[in-house]
């Protein structure tokens, strides 16, 4: 049996679940969260490094050096500071790796579309793996997977709402599409949203919050991992059709002594 890998841009990972470094209690329970999650890449918001901590540590000291760091642009509004973040993420870290996110409303914090398909264009022209971060819009995945992005990240809820997949039609419809990873991002909440969104047929999730604001973020990323697993192998196995009406599981016709008409 093959190895079922997650391939993105020229980057390869055995793991479906990406986890980040947000609202963990402490730096020492989200090292610990990370172990438990099985995840081989974490996300790290550049703009939330401070470089001049009196302790000379960073969020960084503080990542499994084993892990494959994904730099965000979080908190930029428009594509020209995403664009300059991204730029400052490659001379931090030396990765061409950039999770692209321009917000276009503070409340919600769901993306601005022309601001992200701006940056898109422009970082993938300067060499960089760009995964956006994107409304559950199929037309807009499309655009940014015809730029170059070597994914797609649709929101499956708000950020940090736990409210789950809001839509897994228009989800379903973005992955039946693309011809990149589709990757679900942000508003799972729990492992059942985990699952379902992985029965989708979804390459990978990324989740933050539902881990870290959990009471015990450890065990929920432990959850999360078998989730992700599960839900990738019930969409690998097929579902059985959906029926109105029972079907016996052993059919009389198979009983010794019943009278068939």
């Amino acid at each position: 049996m093959s190895i079922d890998t997650l391939k993105i841009g020229k980057y390869e990972f055995t793991s479906r679940l990406i986890v980040g470094t947000g609202k963990y209690p402490s730096m020492e329970v989200m090292r610990a969260a990370h172990a438990a999650s099985g995840a081989q890449m974490v996300t790290v918001a550049i703009r939330r490094i401070n470089l001049d901590d009196a302790s000379g540590k960073t969020m960084l000291d503080f990542i499994d050096p084993s892990l494959r760091i994904l730099p965000n642009t979080a908190g930029c509004y428009s594509a020209k500071d995403a664009v300059l973040t991204a730029q400052l993420a490659r001379e931090l870290l030396g990765t061409d790796l950039i999770k692209l996110e321009v917000i276009g409303d503070a409340q919600t914090l769901h993306p601005d579309a022309r601001g992200t398909l701006e940056a898109a264009e422009q970082l993938v022209n300067d060499g960089f793996t760009v995964l956006p971060y994107v409304g559950d819009d199929p037309v807009v995945c499309k655009q940014l997977e015809e730029l170059g992005c070597a994914a797609v990240m649709p929101l499956a809820a708000p950020i940090g709402s736990g409210l789950g997949v809001c839509n897994p039609y228009t989800i379903a419809i973005i992955k039946e599409r693309a011809k990149v990873p589709v990757i679900v991002d942000a508003g799972v909440g729990t492992a059942s949203d985990a699952a379902i969104a992985m029965e989708l047929g979804v390459d990978a999730l990324l989740m933050n919050t539902g881990i870290a604001a959990a009471k015990d973020p450890a065990r929920m990323a432990g959850a999360m991992r078998h989730a992700v697993i599960a839900g990738r192998e019930a969409f690998l196995a097929g579902r059985m059709e959906k029926r109105l009406y029972a079907n016996a599981s052993s059919p009389m016709r198979d009983l010794i002594g019943t009278k068939h008409q």
